[in-house]
């Protein structure tokens, strides 16, 4: 036997790391949302419990993934009403999703948050032809929007308490 064959093996594992790494990339895309960040982060409990095995692991996706449609549905329901309630309609909100696409094309990092702004700006200004009403609309959807950064990120950390006793049972 070779000394390579007799090696111990990695206590943290290759697959885990990966899983972590996954994670992070997740939470980034929560906070610049470029990729669907809380996605990322089930999938990446997903990969830990496939590459580790056994009902633990099991269990603990399958905590994370309650969490995760937990998180989805009140991110669906809590923003979502309050910007109907204030007035802020699907088409203005994307409006401002092409707008912030026009706006990292433009200016690259800062378009994305700029031109989502302006994009409802502009909506809720031709909609309603009031400066003040398009401005009012606007400020409800950006409140909106962080509600549901916020939402997603408490999810996340949600997911990630309950994967890390997972680990730590494990």
């Amino acid at each position: 036997m070779t000394l390579a064959a007799q090696a111990a093996p990695d206590p943290i594992g290759f697959g885990l790391l990966i899983a972590v790494a996954i994670y992070v990339v997740g939470v980034i895309g929560i906070v610049l949302p470029v990729l669907p960040g809380l996605l990322l982060c089930v999938g990446a409990v997903l990969l830990w419990a496939i590459d580790t095995g056994g009902t633990l692991a099991w269990v603990t996706f399958g905590v994370a993934l309650v969490l995760y449609l937990s998180g989805v549905s009140l991110q669906l329901l809590i923003p979502g009403r309050r910007m109907k309630r204030e007035g802020v309609g699907g088409l203005t909100l994307l409006l401002g999703v092409v707008g912030a696409v026009i706006g990292v094309v433009v200016i690259p990092l800062l378009g994305l948050p700029i031109g989502f702004v302006a994009g409802i700006f502009a909506a809720e200004y031709l909609r309603f032809h009031q400066l003040d009403r398009a401005w009012s609309a606007t400020k409800s959807a950006l409140r909106g929007v962080l509600h549901s950064m916020g939402i997603e990120l408490t999810t996340a950390l949600a997911i990630a308490i309950s994967w890390t006793i997972g680990i730590l049972l494990h």
